[in-house]
Parts: C-alpha cells; sequence; structure tokens
C-alpha cells in the first residue's frame, strides 16, 4: 500500500504535464481512491490472487493486456518477479517493439546502508518518489515533481466521526506497520494518546487494518470520548477524506504516513529498524518530524523492517513517548 501511495503525486505529476498522451495503471481496486479522476488516466483492475498467482496465469494477463490496448511502451515501478515477467511477456509478444522500463530501486546503495562496516560512509539515498519521477523520465515522459498535495475532501458522514472539529486539534495515530521492526509499543502509543487528549481540545483517530489491529485499537479508544478508532468501520475513500482533514499523524515508516503525505498533511513519523536514508521518506515531510534512536549502532538492519532483531530486544523502539510528544508539540 505505501508503494502505491508514494507513486501517486508522481503519476499525477506525469499525467497533468503531459495531457496528450494516455496512461493506464495496473494496479488492484483497493487502491483507486489514490488517484483522482484524471482525464488521462484508467486504472486497469486486477485482481491478484486469481490474476497473479503462478506463471501461467501472470503470462496469461500479459497476453491479454497487450492484445486488448496495444501499449507502446510498458514502465515498471515496481520492478518484482510479477512485474518482471509481466513486462518481459509484453516485450516477447510484441517481438521486443515495446520500449520496456523498470525503476532502479538501488539494491546495492540500500544493501551498502545495512553494512555496519560502511556506518560510517551513510548517507541519505534517492527518495523513492525522485526514483519513479527518473524512471518515467527515462522512459521518455520528463517529470518535474510539483511538490503539490491533492486538495482536502468531505469529511466522511460517519457514527465515530464529528461532522465538525468545534475547535479540537485532530491527531491521527497509526501505531501499526506490517512488521514488528517497524511497530512502536502500543504502551507508549497509549501513553502519547492520553497526554495529548489530556490538553482538552484535542480529537484522536487510530488507523489500521485488520482484526487484530482493530481489536487493540478499540482498547486504545474505549471510554475515551475524544478517543475514535476507524479501522474496519469505513472504506479506504472516506478513510483519506478523514487524514486530510487531519491537523496531524503520527505514525511508523508505513503506508499511513504516505496516505498523510498525499494531502500535504504533516506526519510525525517514529523508525525503528529502518531508516529514513532509504528513501521512504513521506512525500513533502521534514526529517525533523523523524524521531528514532540516532546513535543505536545497529541500525538500519533492514530497509523494509522484515529482518529479526539482532539483539533480540528491538531496542530501537525504545523510544520514550516524551520524545514523540517534544517533536508533536515543537510548533505548537
Amino acid at each position: 500500500m505505501g508503494d502505491v501511495a508514494m507513486s501517486a503525486p508522481v503519476i499525477i505529476d506525469l499525467c497533468n504535464q503531459h495531457r496528450d498522451k494516455h496512461f493506464y495503471l495496473l494496479t488492484t481496486p483497493f487502491f483507486a481512491p489514490f488517484f483522482p479522476e484524471i482525464e488521462n488516466l484508467t486504472i486497469l483492475d486486477i485482481n491478484v490472487k486469481k490474476q497473479c498467482k503462478n506463471l501461467f496465469s501472470l503470462l496469461s494477463l500479459a497476453y491479454s493486456l497487450q492484445k486488448t490496448y496495444s501499449f507502446s511502451k510498458i514502465i515498471d515501478l515496481h520492478d518484482v518477479l510479477r512485474t518482471k515477467v509481466i513486462r518481459w511477456t509484453i516485450g516477447l509478444l510484441s517481438l521486443y517493439k515495446v520500449k520496456i522500463s523498470h525503476i532502479d530501486k538501488g539494491r546495492k546503495e540500500k544493501k551498502r546502508l545495512l553494512n555496519p562496516k560502511t556506518q560510517a560512509d551513510h548517507s541519505q539515498l534517492m527518495l523513492m518518489t525522485d526514483r519513479y519521477a527518473s524512471t518515467l523520465t527515462k522512459a521518455g515522459f520528463p517529470v518535474e515533481l510539483s511538490h503539490s498535495f491533492q486538495s482536502k475532501r468531505q469529511v466522511p458522514q460517519n457514527d465515530v466521526v464529528p461532522s465538525e472539529k468545534n475547535g479540537d486539534v485532530w491527531i491521527g495515530i497509526s501505531p501499526f506497520a506490517q512488521h514488528q521492526g517497524k511497530i512502536y509499543p502500543i504502551s507508549n502509543m497509549l501513553d502519547i494518546a492520553m497526554k495529548l487528549v489530556a490538553q482538552g481540545n484535542v480529537h484522536i483517530f487510530v488507523f489500521g487494518g485488520g482484526d487484530e489491529e482493530r481489536r487493540i485499537a478499540e482498547t486504545i479508544s474505549d471510554g475515551h470520548k475524544k478517543i475514535s478508532s476507524v479501522i474496519g468501520v469505513m472504506p479506504l475513500k472516506d478513510e483519506l477524506a478523514l487524514i486530510s482533514n487531519l491537523d496531524i499523524m503520527i505514525s511508523m515508516d508505513s503506508s499511513a504516513m504516505h496516505m498523510a503525505s498525499l494531502y500535504g498533511v504533516r506526519v510525525v513519523s517514529i523508525w525503528g529498524a529502518t531508516h529514513p536514508y532509504a528513501g521512504f521518506l513521506g512525500y513533502g515531510q521534514s526529517i525533523e518530524d523523524v524521531v528514532q534512536k540516532e546513535s543505536l549502532k545497529c541500525r538500519p538492519c533492514s530497509i523494509y523492517g522484515d529482518k529479526p532483531c539482532r539483539l533480540g530486544n528491538y531496542a530501537c523502539m525504545d523510544i520514550n513517548p516524551d520524545e514523540v510528544l517534544k517533536v508533536v508539540m515543537r510548533d505548537a
């Protein structure tokens, strides 16, 4: 989800800056709300579980796509096995008359970033949004990132979302992530939420997905009028509308950061096993709003947070909640 959200502002700039061309975006229907209606963009919905489940289904999908649309160019912004199969198959079917481009994810640079022996040489790698733009430019569609954001959407009508702010500061918290190396302890996030609500003019919304995360979020919001869990109570379109109206989002290195970034919402992000140097900081976000243990010598130990902790204790997430609050309240 984070990858798609990161690509959205770049694809929007692509379409706006090349209105004489028509583009097709291959993604799942679930992610369509990331992209506003654009005249020269057509979203081609796919069912990943059915159409990308094995080699035969991928070959069939590639054949069907090229037969239906006769693409002149294929641009792979993901560069994983299934997208490689699709682009190679279309290239073969067209006898390589279709120009094929793909993203350079900087895998060698990122591998070096993880090497403790080269820690002294660590520096900021190219942001993923810049990598997307560079890929499109090399494919023949120069893109200049506008750093503009999507407009606020109407607050969704929902039992757990007030229709108006009524003077409150709306803060989103998203304490979850796909991997343990990117998850801030829930007890600490609850501490942050309670201290923010205690100020009296703050309403907090808890974001996430899945039954387990919904259960945890409900324990955070239970009994608190100014803390609302919105997990599982609205479609992604409405969730994005709510996010667009937030004043601040507090999140991990996760999709919530990138969804808030679509609307220029300030994100205070907490980083553990991963590091902003890898290029995944939210679009338009400030490094000053990053909370991390800079002095911990073992990090980053993972680009995506999916590696087990070398120390066994995830010391990278041993961050005092007051340190997070200090960043949140910096401009208050």
